[in-house]
């Protein structure tokens, strides 16, 4: 049996709901932005100029400018060029019948993989769309969706182990929050981190 993360209420279904608001510019337009800007904040690691924008996307100067001034429906292209280059190709985890220790190497490898990928992009995303309804609605969806993987993964240790706190326990440890400050604050290699995730999720599952 596998946890299939790609079924009902995906990343990719959820995200689909957003509404882009009208703009002379095209949604094509909007696409390729998005597409190029998820290049530059991982080779950048900062948020580009307008030129460098324009530069790396094609588009003309004039465009770009157009574009970035409506933050919230560019922040939706963003979301949607994530969907389509990570969200979408996570593959199912092993099911409830695999050995705990197999569950959790997959767990942890994919949270690494994922989290390093999204990250230069949420980080500058997080800089940049204070306050932003498109962005609180995408975190809300992805956090449900991560939460929900935790629940589908782990089910049989939930169902065993007495303690209401445990899922949201394992919900924090294995958040992005959490990678990014170990990644950041605490300064570990992505290796280390692993590591540490994994020691942190072996004694939460089989704690008396």
């Amino acid at each position: 049996m596998t946890v299939d993360v790609r079924g009902r209420d995906t990343e990719t279904d959820e995200f689909g709901a957003f509404d882009a608001t009208d703009s002379a510019a095209t949604p094509d337009d909007r696409a390729v932005l998005a597409d190029a800007l998820v290049d530059l904040f991982a080779e950048c690691g900062t948020r580009p100029t307008p030129r460098e924008m324009a530069e790396r996307s094609g588009l003309p100067l004039t465009t770009v400018f157009q574009l970035i001034e409506d933050l919230e429906t560019l922040a939706v292209a963003i979301f949607r060029t994530q969907i389509d280059r990570v969200w979408s190709h996570i593959d199912p985890l092993p099911g409830r019948d695999a050995p705990l220790d197999a569950r959790v190497d997959a767990l942890v490898d994919q949270r690494a993989r994922l989290f390093e990928q999204i990250a230069p992009t949420r980080r500058i995303a997080g800089e940049v769309l204070v306050g932003s309804p498109a962005l609180g609605k995408g975190l809300a969806r992805s956090e449900a969706f991560l939460r929900r993987q935790v629940t589908e993964t782990f089910e049989v240790e939930l169902g065993v182990i007495d303690d209401p706190d445990l899922l949201a326990a394992i919900d924090y440890v294995t958040s992005y929050e959490a990678w990014e400050g170990m990644r950041r604050s605490a300064r570990h290699t992505a290796p280390a981190a692993s590591r540490i995730l994994r020691v942190t999720l072996l004694s939460l599952l089989t704690a008396d």
